[in-house]
């Protein structure tokens, strides 16, 4: 048969319907935290209630995310993508009809649960549809919007929506809209793994060539005619390194995104449309961060890139803590920092996550990395940090993001490298994998 030759037109459009879905997820996350200061006053709720509320939410997404990104391999990616669409979007709508903590903790995990199904299947379908030289960059371009638009855009959006519609309720509303558009445009594109050149939906070959593995752990890598086991994804020392890694880079983007806008409101005392502008230096910072950091590191290596982004992030966050209410340079330093550590968390949980496995592995690998992370940093973190605001004060959840960076920037330093022109190979403990045995 005649290999099908890789459909450059429709690498470009699917990455960029991954990109808007990518960025409408983020939008439909994050809108909440610029409102929260109105959502306050008519709800009675506080700032524990705001960390478990995005807690909630990032812990069914993490749950979500571990379990769709092997069963995407089976229904089917453009299915998965769809139904996601739809029912994020409709739980957004359904925030602005919200009348408490419980209903608006019932909805947000709902919420958790369907973006946490869109996440990995995104990045699986935006890797198979990349040619290898470009997957680091079109990786990059996909994850990035989800920062620009939820936490770039969204707060200015929130901040400024706020003056022209009757209240907080409606912006919610708005955003089915877009949902329901981007679901049509998916339904019509996204192609199947089985209609994609089989090279093309790879990891970089010579990732791939295996050495005789030892006889007493020969069974930890599945074979081509093996069915795939979500454990199988642990035998590789790189994917343990990367959901350490993404933990503490996840710890400090969402603590900051989600207690920031109270912090500079009521910590620094700054008006809401300044505080708009300043928070939306995260999402700018990570927006450029994943397009520049997942594309330098196609040149010069996923870890050495990855390692200098978090170095640089930890600077700007520890000069943003002694920092006062300055509108200019708080948005400079919440820039540097998200493109640091934004950069680098889109770098562990797409790019590495899915060089570091065989094929077969890849959306069970970009699903753990996400998921377990996920848990911790997405739900566990905002938690932990509404709990030191409520009872020590909200200054002190700088403290924790930074913490999160450390944590980020030791487990990097330990990676093997996967770039196709840096890699040496991925590695399954007892097995060698490597392109020159």
């Amino acid at each position: 048969m005649k290999p099908r030759e890789h459909d450059i037109r429709y690498e470009r459009s699917a990455v960029l319907l991954l990109a808007l879905g990518f960025g409408l997820v983020g939008l439909d996350r994050w809108i909440i935290s610029p409102l929260f200061p109105s959502m306050m006053k008519d709800l009675g709720l506080n700032y524990q209630d705001l960390g478990n509320i995005v807690g909630a939410l990032g812990l069914a997404w993490g749950i979500a995310a571990l379990v769709m990104g092997g069963i995407s391999d089976r229904l089917g990616r453009r299915r998965v993508l769809v139904g996601s669409l739809v029912f994020f979007s409709v739980c957004s709508l359904l925030t602005g009809f919200a009348t408490g903590l419980f209903s608006l903790l019932l909805i947000r995990v709902i919420m958790g649960i369907t973006e946490g199904a869109f996440t990995p299947t995104a990045i699986t379908a935006t890797a198979e549809a990349s040619r290898p030289h470009r997957r680091g960059l079109n990786m990059g371009i996909q994850q990035s919007t989800f920062a620009l638009f939820g936490i770039g855009l969204g707060p200015i959006i929130a901040t400024q929506l706020l003056l022209v519609v009757p209240s907080w309720h409606w912006i919610f509303g708005l955003l089915l809209i877009p949902g329901l558009v981007l679901a049509y445009f998916t339904f019509r594109t996204i192609r199947e793994t089985d209609q994609l050149p089989a090279f093309e939906s790879a990891v970089p070959a010579a990732l791939l060539t295996t050495s005789s593995p030892t006889t007493s752990d020969a069974s930890a890598v599945p074979t081509a005619t093996e069915a795939v086991r979500w454990l199988d994804v642990f035998r590789y020392r790189n994917i343990r390194l990367a959901i350490l890694g993404l933990c503490g880079a996840m710890t400090c983007i969402f603590v900051l995104s989600a207690m920031v806008p109270s912090y500079l409101v009521d910590h620094l005392g700054i008006g809401t449309s300044a505080m708009g502008v300043i928070a939306s230096g995260i999402g700018f910072g990570a927006f450029a961060g994943q397009l520049v950091v997942p594309g330098l590191s196609d040149k010069f290596g996923r870890k050495p890139v990855a390692v200098v982004a978090l170095l640089m992030a930890m600077c700007m966050l520890v000069a943003f803590v002694l920092q006062g209410p300055v509108v200019p340079v708080l948005f400079v330093l919440l820039f540097f920092v998200a493109f640091g550590a934004m950069g680098c968390l889109g770098l562990l949980a797409g790019t590495v996550a899915v060089e570091s496995v065989p094929p077969r592995l890849m959306a069970a690998a970009a699903g753990t990395v996400i998921g377990v992370a996920e848990i911790f940093g997405g739900g566990v973190a905002p938690s932990l940090s509404g709990f030191l605001a409520q009872n020590y004060g909200i200054e002190y959840v700088l403290y924790l993001a930074l913490t999160g960076l450390l944590l980020c920037v030791t487990a990097t330093s330990f990676l093997t490298e996967t770039a196709p022109t840096r890699a040496a190979a991925p590695e399954a403990d007892g097995v060698g994998v490597s392109a020159g045995l």
